[in-house]
């Protein structure tokens, strides 16, 4: 059961990593999210969310972010290593399903020129 498990040590936390990532990193817009992403040297993937107040109320926001959390954490065998990944919730995001949160993202993480 561990294997689908998504540890503190997968998280993006601290501040000045977002601050970092949202410096250097490369980013890729969907309709509803940024991804930013840069390689960490760690040899495993990171992630972390924003969701600003304009995605909606607390439970709106809290909603998205879990329905993100989920789609890494049963995705994250097929995500490439030691990279950190912030996904960055648009304003019409919190109307998504599940369904569309994952091809969203998936499309933009899964596409091949992306971690080149």
């Amino acid at each position: 059961m561990a294997y689908f498990s998504f540890p503190k040590r997968k998280r993006i936390l601290k501040r000045a990593d977002f601050v970092n990532l949202n410096r250097s990193g490369k980013r890729h817009h969907s309709e509803h999210f940024l991804v930013i992403f840069k390689e960490n040297g760690l040899g495993f993937t990171r992630l972390g969310i924003t969701a600003t107040k304009k995605t909606g109320n607390a439970v709106r926001r809290n909603r998205i972010k879990r329905q993100i959390r989920e789609f890494f954490r049963l995705k994250k065998s097929f995500l490439p290593r030691g990279y950190d990944i912030v996904v960055v919730t648009k304003r019409g995001a919190i109307d998504c399903d599940h369904r569309e949160v994952e091809a969203e993202i998936g499309e933009i993480i899964f596409d091949q020129k992306m971690f080149i």
